[in-house]
């Protein structure tokens, strides 16, 4: 998919704040070998690089347009070879798909990227096995796919001439309940499992500001269908969403789902 990092990053402050909480679910460890999947354009991962001594970390992502900002930031960054030999850590970024990583891995962190990967109840279970014994699994995915913007935005899509266009496309979020990834982690054989759902209250101008935000995720496989007809099914979407959240400013609570492992060994 197209991806526009300026467009993902209109909320960066607000997508910040779940990888946050998800690396305080890390066990930081000395000379770990780790991937931050759907690393996007890559500040966050330097922020995982630095909480990780003598680790080798790498970012991988499917989109060139995030990488190409990950690199371009890395290289104007101070380098690992600046900081002090006992914190020295080594960060790289490579295209991939997610869903098909290889190798093993000490840690396997993904800061809300797996929802654009289908299938959770086999997924999960494959990222698992690459774990090295004693390695841990992280992830953070939105879960606010029954909220009312998403809900507009597939009626949209619906709508006859969008559908047509659309070519009847819908995307529905793989993402699991709670229960499910507690489950799936456990008949994996994973220990130290937590599993939970966190709400993010955040206080936008107002819609549009929503519109804006979904824009720049939950609407990007669809302006990859829509062409020329982007700016119009942005248009009806912005309309529904006026009427459906008139406030301003607007409470936009967003639901994220957090769930960490550990592998015996």
């Amino acid at each position: 998919m197209p991806w526009d990092p300026t467009q993902y990053h209109k909320f960066q402050a607000e997508r910040s704040a779940p990888f946050f909480d998800l690396l305080a679910l890390i066990e930081v460890r000395t000379n770990l070998k780790v991937v931050d999947l759907g690393c996007g354009t890559g500040e966050l991962t330097r922020h995982l690089a630095d909480a990780l001594p003598n680790s080798n970390v790498t970012g991988i992502d499917n989109s060139p347009q995030m990488l190409d900002a990950a690199r371009a930031a890395s290289l104007s960054s101070p380098g690992p070879s600046t900081l002090p030999s006992v914190v020295r850590t080594s960060l790289r970024f490579e295209q991939g798909d997610q869903s098909q990583l290889t190798g093993e891995w000490d840690l396997i962190f993904s800061n809300a990227a797996l929802q654009w990967s289908e299938n959770h109840s086999e997924l999960i279970p494959y990222l698992y096995q690459r774990l090295t014994p004693g390695g841990q699994i992280a992830v953070q995915v939105p879960s606010n796919h029954n909220h009312i913007s998403h809900q507009i935005y597939r009626e949209t899509a619906s709508e006859e001439m969008f559908k047509f266009i659309l070519n009847g496309f819908q995307r529905y979020a793989p993402v699991l309940s709670i229960d499910d990834y507690a489950r799936i982690l456990f008949k994996s054989g994973a220990e130290n499992i937590v599993v939970f759902e966190k709400v993010y209250a955040h206080i936008l101008e107002d819609s549009n500001a929503v519109v804006e935000w979904i824009s720049g995720t939950a609407l990007v496989p669809y302006f990859e269908r829509l062409g020329e007809y982007k700016d119009e099914f942005v248009r009806v979407i912005r309309e529904k969403m006026r009427a459906a959240m008139p406030d301003s400013p607007v409470f936009y609570p967003f639901r994220r789902t957090f769930f960490s492992a550990r592998k015996p060994g």
